[in-house]
């Protein structure tokens, strides 16, 4: 027989029970319903549910059938009318619950094996396996330290014992059978203090940019929680929030494929059963948020790593305790290691518990699904999930809530995480105010530099130009008699040379070098006399020379002692002649 899909819903004098039978036969049915019971046949098909409230056959039941979809439709009316049915999402407990089962196994081999060795035929003879290996046996639950507990309400025990080898890929403790809870807790700590990096949370501290966008994403509850509030603004029943969450039809099929059970817990397994819960939906709201809702490889290593009940099988005696262990994980182990995210972490957990049980079913559903994917995380969905997934459809809402106003009372500082967390944020600080301060003390140096070799550099410049001016008025004082004794005496220069005109002089290696004779243009174009007689010329020539010297300056190789004595000589504005007879100024 298959469990078809089936979905519940309900109005104030009917309940409504849509079950999908695709190919069944629809001549051949069959509907049966009294107080809580409700069965459906329709060959292959099979379901019998216990109904939270009390339906009865009055003549006002309907049904139909809609042959596209393959869906029967039928409406039960209430025994009494008005009356809310809780918990109609919660299709695992809605099914009939069955015989208590065990983990002990069924079939016991009590006499050793009666064939004969010899009638055996040894076909894989030269085979050889090159593992020895030993049948497992049964370790009673005697032998078994009953404080290395473990699993959903620390009911299993033994389990690790046969599956070392997916040990270390799913949690951090290496031996959980023969570890007990206090030994567990130390290790845990130590481990989390050998991991905690201060670069990485100073990165992430002072470069927060990418801590900022995931702190902005909004996940598919914080939507549910709005509408929550104004309902309750609105006055509207607490049992109507329930009808805020809606199953997809994968989740439906995953809540079909739980067996239904009970659970048999005392004060302090219930106690733990809860406790852990809020440890599981803070790693759950973390990874969520990080990844802004879009799953991917690393979503199972992030929920079962900064979960201590899910990778130190951690049991817990208060709320607090809880939210140091999950910020101290988020310290050490994720990508993003921010206490803000810790923070919002923790304020989504508690919106995630008053929104109720059907929320939390939807992220343990979620949770399920991701290690069901993840080999061999899927270990923790037989160990804790599973189990939370079937329970929490019959833990009650009052429950949470309280557990929602106990997480609320509780408070979290960074110095209680045990990390030095403001003694590494103050020393960073005070580093780059340093580092600051060192770039303002240079700035402002070369500040006061760069005005005073201006300064000096103007100061320059007044005294060149003071000086240049200087050179001018004595150069105008003397090229006033110059021009007036061209104009009256005769020239030494040949006929018809210009004032600018080039002349070949000796320089001091004996070489003929071109000169420039600068002068006036009045006497451009004018024949030159007839030089004077000897004894008149010599006062000529030396009248002559001093011209030259203030006027012109031939310039002298770099370094010799006549270049030298030339450079102290020349004034500011002086022309300089190249060895190619060019001037430079």
């Amino acid at each position: 027989m298959l469990t078809p899909a089936f979905d519940l819903s309900q109005d104030p004098d009917f309940l409504t029970v849509a079950i999908r039978v695709p190919y069944a036969r629809v001549s051949e049915f069959d509907v049966y319903f009294e107080g809580v019971d409700f069965r459906f046949y329709a060959k292959p098909y099979f379901l019998r549910l216990t109904l939270p409230g009390r339906i009865v056959e009055n003549g006002s039941e309907q049904g139909s059938y809609a042959a596209d979809k393959g869906i029967f439709t039928i409406r039960l009316p209430k025994e009494t009318p008005g009356q809310h049915f809780e918990g109609l999402n919660m299709l695992t407990a809605l099914l009939a619950p069955r015989k208590s089962r065990t983990a002990k196994p069924l079939v016991e081999e009590i006499g050793a094996s009666e064939v004969s060795e010899e009638g055996v035929e040894d076909d894989d003879e030269e085979f050889d396996w090159e593992i020895e290996q030993s049948p497992y046996e049964e370790v009673p639950e005697s032998t078994l330290n009953p404080e290395c507990r473990y699993g959903f309400g620390n009911l299993r025990s033994g389990v690790f014992q046969r599956l070392q080898d997916e040990l270390s890929d799913v949690i951090d403790l290496k031996d959980p059978d023969s570890t007990p809870a206090a030994e567990r807790r130390q290790k845990r700590l130590a481990a989390e203090l050998a991991k905690f990096d201060p670069d990485h949370y100073l990165a992430d501290f002072f470069e927060d940019e990418a801590v900022k966008q995931v702190l902005e994403y909004n996940p598919w509850w914080i939507d549910l929680y709005s509408k929550m509030m104004a309902s309750l603004g609105k006055s509207q029943e607490q049992e109507d929030l329930d009808a805020l969450v809606c199953f997809s039809e994968e989740e439906k099929y995953q809540l079909r494929k739980f067996v239904n059970k009970s659970y048999l817990l005392d004060k302090r397994a219930c106690r733990q059963v809860y406790y852990s819960l809020i440890d599981i939906l803070l790693a759950y709201c973390y990874e969520t948020r990080v990844t802004e809702g879009e799953k991917n490889v690393e979503s199972a290593w992030n929920i079962r790593k900064l979960s201590p009940t899910l990778c130190w099988f951690e049991t817990w005696t208060n709320v607090h305790e809880i939210l140091v262990s999950f910020g101290r994980r988020v310290l050490c182990y994720p990508l993003y290691r921010h206490f803000k995210l810790v923070m919002q972490a923790y304020r989504d957990t508690i919106k995630m518990l008053q929104l109720g049980k059907s929320a939390v079913l939807k992220c343990l559903l979620d949770i399920h699904k991701i290690f069901q994917e993840n080999d061999p995380a899927y270990i923790l969905n037989d160990l804790y999930i599973s189990d939370y997934c079937v329970w929490i459809q019959k833990a009650t809402s009052r429950k949470l809530a309280a557990l929602a106003e106990a997480l609320k009372k509780a408070s979290l500082t960074k110095a209680q995480l045990g990390l030095e967390l403001q003694e590494l944020e103050a020393a960073a600080l005070l580093v780059q105010e340093e580092e600051a301060a060192s770039k303002a003390g240079a700035r402002c140096i070369s500040g006061q530099q760069t005005p005073s070799s201006s300064s000096e550099t103007s100061d320059s410049e007044e005294s060149e130009s003071s000086t240049s001016s200087e050179t001018e008025d004595s150069g105008s004082e003397h090229e006033e008699p110059r021009g007036g004794e061209r104009e009256a005496g005769p020239s030494l220069l040949g006929p018809f040379v210009e004032e600018s005109s080039t002349a070949l002089l000796p320089d001091h290696g004996g070489m003929c070098r071109s000169v420039v004779l600068p002068g006036s243009d009045d006497g451009q174009g004018q024949p030159l006399t007839p030089p004077r007689a000897p004894g008149a010329s010599e006062p000529l020539i030396q009248e002559l020379g001093e011209q030259l010297e203030t006027s012109v300056q031939i310039s002298e190789p770099k370094g010799s002692a006549a270049g030298q004595r030339a450079e102290e000589r020349q004034p500011a504005d002086a022309q300089e002649l190249t060895p190619s007879g060019l001037i430079r100024y």
